[in-house]
């Protein structure tokens, strides 16, 4: 693996202590493990959401938050990168269940190639030695001394080698990197679609921020339909072109039967059970695949600004 995503995102860690009184970030100690809490119970900042979303990528990415396009009056996170397969499935992917006692958080970022437990992540052959590993949690708790110690476990290293950072959905380092998912929510799709993601040399990623929502739930469906009816994604692959024909037409949100509706109205549908929710549901709205190997390019699915309004609760 020429480059090291656990790493990279360990010197972002180390930035993000030296430069945490600017970035409205806290660093919290459990046992030997050093735990990053970007916004757990307050909303923090855009720039610390940058940062975060720089550390869950395994630093392989550059994600910026810019202006929007003006309709929707919003800003927009946007993500490049040249290592889709390491930064989002090997890195950002929130792959990880993690429990321990009355505690639960989605863990994503490139420490999960040290615990390797993911189908995905065997297919594609992502794992790495012990090392020191970096984490991101998506929680309005901080985890507990047992928690890190049983993460540090399921990595196979001493809890002194486990870098935690942690941040509520409802706050701007947790919407942020959950809105920089534009790229991996698309690479996951063409995962189920059994398209081979080593296939795909660069991607560029865009998706609207939304407001800042007031419960962890509201940002749950706000988070996830700035991509699923605001998210634009651009690839490039290296592949034949029957091998985009047979997925391209089932790539965009709008494939799935569940699409027009907010998340969240979904998520109620089903009571609140993802794994009920169909799977062809998540992904961008909008997709651009430009194969280098023969020229040919694809542009499929909608941009859908009234359904994100509705979301939203804009005018």
């Amino acid at each position: 693996m020429a480059h090291q995503p656990n790493l990279l995102a360990h010197q972002l860690f180390e930035m993000a202590i030296a430069e945490r009184d600017s970035l409205e970030i806290r660093l919290e100690s459990e046992g030997d493990a050093r735990v990053l809490d970007f916004a757990v119970g307050r909303a923090g900042s855009l720039e610390a959401g940058v940062l975060l979303g720089k550390i869950c990528m395994g630093g392989l990415a550059q994600i910026s938050v810019c202006d929007g396009d003006g309709t929707l009056g919003l800003k927009s996170v946007e993500v490049t990168t040249d290592e889709p397969l390491l930064a989002c499935i090997g890195s950002q992917y929130a792959g990880w269940p993690i429990s321990c006692g009355d505690y639960f958080a989605m863990g994503s970022g490139p420490f999960r190639m040290l615990r390797g437990e993911e189908e995905v992540l065997a297919t594609y052959e992502l794992s790495t030695g012990p090392q020191q590993a970096v984490g991101v949690l998506e929680s309005n708790q901080l985890p507990s001394n047992e928690t890190l110690e049983q993460m540090a476990a399921a990595c196979g290293i001493e809890v002194s080698l486990l870098n935690v950072c942690v941040a509520r959905t409802a706050s701007w380092p947790g919407a942020v990197q959950v809105v920089a998912r534009s790229i991996e929510v698309a690479m996951h799709k063409l995962n189920e679609l059994q398209f081979d993601l080593r296939t795909i040399c660069s991607a560029v990623g865009r998706a609207p921020l939304p407001p800042l929502a007031e419960d962890d739930m509201t940002a749950l469906g706000w988070t996830n339909d700035a991509i699923l009816y605001g998210g634009r994604v651009e690839l490039v692959v290296d592949t034949s072109d029957e091998a985009v024909n047979a997925v391209i037409d089932r790539l965009p949100s709008c494939s799935s039967a569940e699409f027009g509706a907010p998340f969240l109205e979904i998520f109620e549908r089903y009571n609140k059970d993802f794994y009920k929710i169909d799977k062809l549901l998540f992904s961008p709205a909008s997709v651009r695949i430009e194969n280098q190997s023969t020229g040919t390019v694809w542009d499929v699915g909608e941009i859908r600004n009234d359904i994100l309004r509705r979301s939203f609760g804009i005018e």
